[in-house]
This record gives structure tokens, sequence and C-alpha cells, in this order.
């Protein structure tokens, strides 16, 4: 069966290459048909499952992992339902519809949605499409670092936003299956949202008592149990970064590639254009530029106003 992502461009940032002395190269993921990322983990594990006979896909969320879910399972032909709670806006239940996806909205928070999809999901040939937390999923995203090996990326580190970890979890099984198991990855967290760095940090995973942080994409109180696991095995270094300065990046990167990300993939992008210190010791690196739906010209406009206050 065809893959339901695309073959993202790697591309050159020359003008910040030439900035900052070095290559910069970016993974193109804000180009998938889903708008980031999630459709290279969330389309296999949705592939995968509709082989196992699977007709019912629900996913409780209103952000990038249910869009993802989403366009899978339309392309698929599946029953689709995307479990949303009230506080999710309109415009988005109305962009959910427009793939042909159902939404379902229940509870006032997410948790309680989530609760929902976990009872629908009783149903028979009906499965819960995770945000980022399987093995599928990181099969699947695995396949951007497949791809930059054949696109001919030179690389000596990986920059990626880290939220539940599903996307550092890809990136590393990538790396570890193209022979570039010696290549750092750069972990970028916003500073409301660093479960990962709290994990690093205390040698064990850690729960954080909140999340509050305008990468919304990014607010996962604990990261997935294999990214931790990974830090053991894998040279990861991390970095947090304010709020501001990924909305920074997230303006800075428009100006410079006309392309719209949400400040989840900012976070990433703050590592370049900030000039983070885990970076002085790298001359090639790779920004794997995650995308997000989160984002419009009047956000980003509001976000600019929010931090110059």
């Amino acid at each position: 069966m065809a893959s339901l992502h695309l073959t993202t461009p790697l591309l050159r940032h020359d003008s910040l290459s030439a900035a900052i002395g070095k290559q910069i190269l970016l993974k193109m993921e804000n180009l998938q048909p889903s708008g980031s990322f999630k459709m290279r983990g969330i389309g296999l594990f949705c592939q995968r499952a509709a082989e196992r006979g699977v007709r019912h896909f629900v996913c409780p969320s209103g952000g990038n992992a249910g869009f993802a879910a989403a366009v899978a399972g339309v392309a698929l032909g599946m029953q689709t339902t995307i479990v949303v709670p009230q506080t999710t806006h309109e415009s988005v239940r109305h962009r959910i519809r427009g793939i042909g996806a159902e939404v379902v909205v229940h509870g006032s928070v997410w948790d309680e949605s989530h609760e929902h999809a976990l009872q629908l999901c009783e149903q028979p040939d009906t499965v819960y499409v995770p945000p980022f937390d399987h093995e599928d999923i990181w099969d699947g995203n695995a396949t951007l670092i497949d791809e930059a090996a054949v696109q001919g990326a030179d690389f000596d580190a990986v920059i990626c936003a880290v939220g539940g970890g599903g996307l550092m979890c890809g990136v590393i099984a990538g790396l570890h299956r193209n022979g570039l198991a010696h290549i750092p990855v750069i972990a970028a967290e916003t500073e409301g949202a660093a479960s990962l760095h709290a994990a690093m940090k205390a040698n064990e995973l850690v729960t954080l008592p909140e999340v509050k942080t305008i990468a919304t994409s990014l607010a996962a109180r604990r990261v997935a149990r294999q990214a931790f696991e990974w830090t053991r095995r894998h040279d990861v270094r991390s970095v947090v970064v304010s709020d501001a300065q990924t909305v920074s990046a997230c303006r800075r990167f428009a100006d410079d590639m006309r392309t719209l990300v949400e400040p989840a993939c900012g976070a990433a992008l703050s590592a370049v254009y900030h000039s983070v210190p885990a970076l002085a010791a790298f001359e090639k690196p790779l920004v794997v530029v995650c995308g997000g739906i989160g984002v419009d010209l009047a956000k980003l406009e509001a976000w600019k106003t929010q931090f110059e206050r």
C-alpha cells in the first residue's frame, strides 16, 4: 500500500546559514497533507490498523494529531471520529468536518474528551489513534530521516521539537536504521512544557504539575517512556527556549521562507535563530520543520503584540 505522507523538500536556509556561519538544512514537514509531520506516524498507524481489519478510527484531538487522523481515515475510506472538548473553536471543528471526518464535542477539557474516545473504542472494529506514544507512529516518523538520507542530506545534528516525544523517537529510530546512530539530537522544548528536560535532569520520568506555554502542541505533562529511554542510549541534548523566542523564530521564518509554522515548530527553529549554546558544536544541523495547523496571520500578529508588551 502506498504511504499516505508526502516526500517533503530538503532545503538549505541560505540567509540564516550565511548569518551564523553554518549550513542550516530544513526538512519541510509543514508541507504534509495534514500540515504537520504527524501525517507520517499517524498515517502509518492507521494503515496498519486498517490492514488488521479495523474499520473505525477514534482520536481525541482538535490539533495536529486529530487532523492527521482525519486525513488518514478519509484517505483509507474509514469511518473517522475526532473527539474534541467544548473549548475547541468552531473554526477548528469546521476544518475537521471539511476533511470528511465526524466531529464529536464532549467534555469541557481534553481529559473528558479522551475518556469518551476510549468508550467509543469499545465498539467492534474500532481503534484509538494515539497522538505520539506507539511504535507504529515512531516507525512512520522515522521515514523523514529515511528520506533525508536518500535526498543526500549532509548533517551532523538533528534539531527537533519535543512535546510527547513521538517525533524524537522517530528521528532517533531513523538515524539508527540508516547507519547514523552517531549523530546527536538537539531536543527543543519551551519553558512551560519541558517534560523531557525534567526527566533527563531527574534521571526518571517526570509528570509536570501543569503545562503553560504558547506552544500548545508541546503541552504534554509527561513524555513517552520510549523518548526518555532513548536519552539513555543516544546522544540527546536538551534545549529549553522561551515562548518569546519561539514566536520570534516563527515570525522570522515567515519572513525568510514565506511559510507559517506554529510555536511548537518555532521551538526547534529557535535553536538556530537564537544560536543556543548547544548549537556551537555543530556545523551542519538539520532542522525538522514540523509545521502545525495552529497558526495564521492573525495569530502571529497577536503573539507579536503579546510579547512586545
